[in-house]
């Protein structure tokens, strides 16, 4: 079975690595004066990854659809979908109740429009919940930045400022509560040491569900 290369990127980069696309596309980086005869030599050599990791993203359920902004199609909200709703007449672009109505006017933009609410959302809700978790754990930190962050759900900087990323607003509670308590102690324990991860689980046992949830489901969080 021959590998089929989706694109190839050169760019100043001084080694060779493999991509899987959620789309189960292969994509090559590769320094600029890297050869196909090299890349090819290289991709042959990772043949069984590549099948397998090929196999793994096309046996995933729910399978991930690029956004089309049209009526009945799904947007997670709190690790639940909620339908979309294209209305004629409401003054606001997007509203959340039962569903998400997105006025006709705003479709040319829906895309921003929902990345602006689902922002907004974050500084809510994340917000109020690093305050209920450090005033109840006594954690001290400076201040909570939104950023737009797509594999690096927090941080937490030297600083003690805590950073995270408006994407965990599509996941549940329970993850989003992860993500916090793990960069709360990062506030105590700047590494993943033995004596972290004790932490974390004594703040939240079940810890490596939420964990195992990131994993599995990271690729629905593209927006």
């Amino acid at each position: 079975m021959n590998i089929e290369i989706e694109k190839i990127v050169r760019t100043r980069r001084r080694t060779i690595a493999l991509h899987m696309t959620d789309e189960a596309t292969l994509i090559v980086r590769a320094p600029f004066k890297t050869s196909d005869k090299t890349i090819m030599k290289i991709v042959q050599k990772h043949k069984r990854w590549i099948e397998q990791k090929k196999k793994e993203i096309e046996a995933r359920e729910p399978k991930f659809i690029p956004r089309e902004f049209v009526n009945g199609e799904g947007f997670l909200y709190l690790g639940r979908y909620y339908k979309l709703k294209i209305v004629d007449s409401q003054k606001e672009p997007l509203k959340f109740t039962d569903a998400f109505y997105l006025s006709k006017e705003a479709l040319p933009n829906a895309r921003e429009v929902f990345i602006d609410w689902y922002k907004k959302m974050s500084r809510e809700k994340i917000v109020e919940r690093v305050d209920w978790h450090a005033q109840k754990r006594n954690f001290k930190y400076n201040q909570v930045k939104i950023n737009s962050a797509q594999k690096r759900w927090g941080s937490c900087s030297l600083n003690k400022n805590l950073n995270f990323s408006w994407r965990l607003i599509l996941t549940p509670m329970p993850v989003i509560d992860y993500v916090i308590i793990h960069e709360l102690v990062h506030l105590e324990e700047k590494n993943h040491k033995k004596v972290f991860w004790d932490k974390v689980k004594m703040l939240m046992p079940d810890y490596k569900n939420h964990q195992e949830w990131l994993k599995k489901n990271n690729y629905l969080l593209r927006f």
